[in-house]
């Protein structure tokens, strides 16, 4: 047997789900070893000690491989047991973000209780994240399952809107960024699902309302240290524009600058020592100084073609629990990546939004990886016979 046949039956075997999807994921995550061992020199400067640039592409390295991990083990799950799980995991998440809240961690006197420590095996990861995946899913369920009837504000207040708002409300406090991008996607979804027009505008500013008397509240009476004061001076720089900008900001646009048409070169920015969150929140930025506006246009096409297979994806599958679904979980990451270039190129507020499948990074790059193995999951009941049609399967609906 030749060695592409045995590639060929190797994929066959264990690659499940849409091809092109893996295709680009793989493309995106080898990419991120570029960038992120080039950007990382900033890390090396801040945190002096014994860690090298070598000691964080290893890192990144490793939260690859578990994302992989991750990747390749979802795409077997059936999805009927995504409609199952996402009932018990919603009162999981409420115990989790209760728990990150009473932690009341601060980093440089700021509020920074997004991160829930386990101090045994002393791993820390983010719970809006998955809190966030968990909504969504939960949504998804909600609306196929009450396909057929007619959902109104009032009867769909407890059993889907106070769930909305407690979970997003828990988030929030602390992670306003993430909170608004599971809001939106939320609303998308609800939107897509059939939820009435009227009640999904009551819906928004019933968000818009509660979060405006938390922050009118915070500044009124609440810590100068909260994160919410934080926002404001975001939004305010962003908002007037003869004030100076952020020092991120600034930074971030002369990378921008500096990279031109065709960048400086793999490995060759020389912002990315200046620039903080270079690996993470402001990657885009080393992306285009190093491999210039094309580079920069080349990614962004890369998340519109995953965009295009997740629409597909939904289209094609007869089903509309899994229709609901690939959306609920593919559109908040392409949402995410939209919203992080948009702030680099100085577009949105400074947020601290990482680039999906780029950025160094865990729990946020975990998520991702199996968000997008429930889409390979459900991408798995499509598939091609011997004459070239597609066949698609509908035997379990939820």
């Amino acid at each position: 047997m030749k060695i592409y046949e045995k590639i060929d039956l190797f994929l066959n075997k264990y690659i499940k789900g849409d091809r092109y999807l893996w295709a680009f994921i793989s493309l995106l995550a080898i990419f991120s070893f570029l960038p992120v061992y080039s950007a990382s020199t900033n890390l090396v400067s801040i945190y002096r000690g014994t860690n090298t640039v070598f000691n964080y592409l290893l890192k990144h390295t490793l939260f690859l491989l578990v994302g992989f991990f991750i990747l390749f083990f979802t795409q077997f799950i059936y999805y009927k047991y995504f409609y199952r799980m996402s009932i018990f995991s919603m009162p999981i998440v409420f115990i989790l973000l209760i728990l990150t809240m009473t932690q009341k961690k601060e980093l440089y006197g700021v509020n920074a209780s997004r991160w829930l420590h386990i101090p045994i095996i002393n791993i820390s990861f983010q719970t809006s994240n998955i809190a966030g995946l968990a909504l969504v899913i939960y949504c998804a369920r909600y609306l196929s399952k009450k396909n057929k009837e007619r959902i109104n504000f009032r009867n769909s207040f407890f059993s889907l809107l106070f769930p909305i708002f407690l979970i997003i409300g828990l988030i929030f406090p602390a992670n306003g960024s993430t909170a608004a991008i599971v809001f939106i996607s939320v609303l998308m979804l609800l939107f897509i699902g059939g939820y009435p027009l009227i009640s999904l505008i009551g819906v928004f500013l019933m968000g818009f309302l509660f979060s405006g008397i938390y922050i009118y509240s915070v500044i009124k009476w609440g810590n100068p240290m909260n994160r919410v004061y934080t926002w404001k001076s975001r939004i305010e720089q962003f908002l007037d524009h003869e004030s100076e900008e952020s020092y991120q900001m600034k930074q971030s646009k002369m990378a921008i600058v500096l990279g031109n048409k065709f960048g400086r070169g793999p490995g060759k920015s020389v912002l990315k020592a200046f620039l903080p969150q270079s690996s993470s929140d402001f990657i885009y930025a080393i992306i285009i100084e190093e491999y210039g506006f094309i580079g920069g246009v080349i990614l962004l096409f890369i998340y519109i073609l995953i965009l295009m297979r997740i629409l597909i994806i939904a289209t094609k599958v007869q089903n509309y629990f899994c229709s609901l679904l690939v959306l609920a979980v593919g559109l908040p990451i392409i949402n995410q990546a939209l919203i992080n270039m948009g702030i680099a190129v100085g577009l949105f507020p400074v947020t601290g939004q990482t680039l999906p499948l780029i950025s160094a990074g865990g729990t946020s790059m975990w998520v991702t990886f199996f968000s997008f193995g429930i889409i390979l999951s459900v991408s798995r009941m499509i598939y091609k016979n011997q004459t070239g049609s597609t066949k698609i399967i509908t035997d379990y609906e939820p």
